[in-house]
């Protein structure tokens, strides 16, 4: 298995350069002397995630003929809006496959963006998926299980690396691994002395199980789909747990209440909308400072696509289901 290089992810960082915005890092006044903080808000791309890198580092990598049968990608909402917008963009006809519990608000952008959308349950996205591939000749745009995925989201940690040579500890969401995956390649290419931990739910923590079983542990999407943080639902590939195993120093957990408690401070002292899974890296900074090596940490907030009346609800403090 070939795994995603830095020399990939600088080819990757000359291909989507004018497709997606170099998002900054913003410091936090608020944060620990010891531990100053810079967030990095991929909330802030077109589509409201990171996804957009990886979607348009795919689809420029396609050749004309796979562009004249169009895609297909299965996926919770953003990297389906990924996928679309990045489509649209290179004028391909995009088919996304999307799991009937994601969230109205990011299936509905989906077909704004001019993409079919069709739904299924979590645990049939991938079969469905293949089908249509098989059916129309189709490209399959993975939401994380392929090289190209990986080192376009990886141009984020090239960004960090430019931003702040001097980063000692980075934080980033982990579900199906592609982000984590492509960041840690970059960061202990460009900054070895930096730390990079993935960050999970910890309804949705299998991959900080298997971090401690020292083998890849499989929970059920049932279990998985209990957290509030939609985006971090799946779990990582073959592909994507190789790379993580590779750059990853350690994977941390946080709760459902420190994930909310994120998402409102982020909105309140940052001034920035973070969706529960954007909001997990924050999180970590927040309540598992302990675990974490002293010196400049960067959070990336990964999404900020969250129905308006949760985060209407975490605001105000009020409980919400999930």
């Amino acid at each position: 298995m070939r795994l995603v290089n830095v020399s990939d992810i600088h080819i990757a960082a000359e291909r989507i350069g004018g497709a997606v915005l170099r998002t900054p890092l913003v410091p936090c006044a608020w944060s620990d002397p010891d531990r100053p903080l810079w967030l990095k808000p991929e909330s802030l791309q077109a589509i409201g995630a990171f996804k957009v890198r990886g979607a348009h580092n795919a689809l420029a990598a396609l050749s004309r003929a796979q562009r004249e049968k169009g895609v297909v990608a299965y996926s919770s909402g953003n990297h389906a809006q990924a996928v679309a917008y990045a489509a649209r963009a290179e004028n391909i006809q995009a088919t996304i496959v999307i799991d009937d519990t994601a969230p109205e608000l990011k299936i509905t952008a989906t077909r704004e963006l001019g993409a079919e959308v069709v739904l299924v349950p979590l645990d049939q996205r991938a079969q469905v998926a293949a089908g249509l591939v098989a059916e129309r000749g189709a490209t399959l745009i993975p939401p994380f299980d392929h090289p190209d995925v990986i080192a376009g989201q990886g141009t984020i940690g090239l960004e960090i690396a430019e931003d702040l040579p001097d980063v000692r500890v980075v934080l980033v969401p982990v579900s199906g691994g592609g982000l984590a995956a492509g960041i840690g390649v970059a960061i202990k290419a460009l900054c070895p002395g930096a730390a990079v931990y993935g960050v999970e739910p910890e309804l949705a923590g299998d991959t900080a199980a298997s971090f401690a079983a020292g083998e890849q542990v499989h929970w059920p999407a049932a279990d998985r789909i209990r957290t509030i943080a939609d985006g971090l639902r799946a779990e990582p590939s073959e592909l994507t747990y190789a790379h993580l195993t590779a750059t990853l120093d350690g994977v941390l957990t946080v709760s459902e209440r420190e994930i909310r408690a994120a998402v409102a401070l982020l909105a309140r002292k940052a001034k920035l909308v973070a969706e529960p899974a954007g909001a997990v890296a924050t999180a970590a900074y927040l309540f598992r400072a302990s675990q974490l090596p002293r010196g400049s940490a960067v959070a990336v907030i990964s999404g900020g696509n969250i129905d308006p009346g949760l985060l209407g609800d975490i605001l105000s403090g009020e409980p919400t289901a999930g």
